[in-house]
């Protein structure tokens, strides 16, 4: 985050079927971003996304056109721009959708009932490379790509973990705060500092940040 002054917009493509929404979430959304484009199907939306290089793209998961892929498929025609980063905003909070838009590479789901401020937030976090979920909405990737993905990672240094300093890391990649851990995983907010504390350790690393790169290198955030 230090790399970009104080005054930095994010630079904002808005995709939605819906010109009201997006009207609507452009005005709420000013002088707190940068809109550089907008699209309401599949294909405007990859056009969009091409023509303005935005940093973030506020994603409808149901989209018009294209396949029928609707958001996640803007996602996949979208991977050759690794500066690119997704953030679904959805009416829905259903398991499949979330998943779905999440596998094709979103980098977080948040609902529609978000505030405006925590939506800002929102956009600044996935900008810097972290994940963003509400905990109900994060608990559906983790069940999703759960202990499946620790398996199929036949990791030296994830050999190091235990089962619940693994559920831990996972949470604080998502970008859970040790409070909603501790709430998620029914232990005190004391215990889960020293599990983060161990897992650093472990896996020589300095930050929760450095935490994350490692988890998403692996592919079991």
């Amino acid at each position: 985050m230090g790399e970009h002054p104080v005054d930095h917009l994010r630079r904002v493509v808005i995709v939605d079927d819906h010109g009201i929404f997006r009207a609507g979430l452009k005005a709420e959304l000013a002088g707190r971003v940068e809109v550089v484009g907008e699209g309401h199907d599949v294909e405007s939306a990859i056009a969009a996304v091409r023509a303005g290089l935005p940093e973030v793209v506020l994603l409808d998961v149901h989209l018009p056109g294209g396949t029928g892929g609707g958001g996640a498929e803007v996602v996949r025609a979208c991977r050759d721009l690794p500066e690119v980063r997704f953030l679904a905003i959805s009416v829905s909070d259903q398991a499949e959708d979330v998943v779905s838009v999440i596998r094709a590479g979103a980098r977080g789901y948040v609902t529609k009932t978000i505030s405006t401020a925590d939506l800002v937030e929102a956009v600044k976090d996935v900008a810097t490379g972290d994940a963003v979920f509400s905990p109900r909405l994060a608990g559906f990737v983790l069940d999703a790509f759960g202990t499946g993905g620790v398996e199929d990672v036949r990791d030296e240094e994830l050999d190091r973990l235990s089962a619940r300093e693994v559920e831990v890391m996972r949470l604080i990649a998502r970008g859970y705060t040790y409070r909603e851990i501790a709430s998620e995983l029914f232990i005190s907010i004391k215990t889960v500092e020293t599990h983060v504390s161990k897992v650093l350790r472990k896996l020589q690393l300095s930050s929760r940040h450095e935490l994350t790169r490692w988890a998403e290198r692996r592919r079991i955030v």
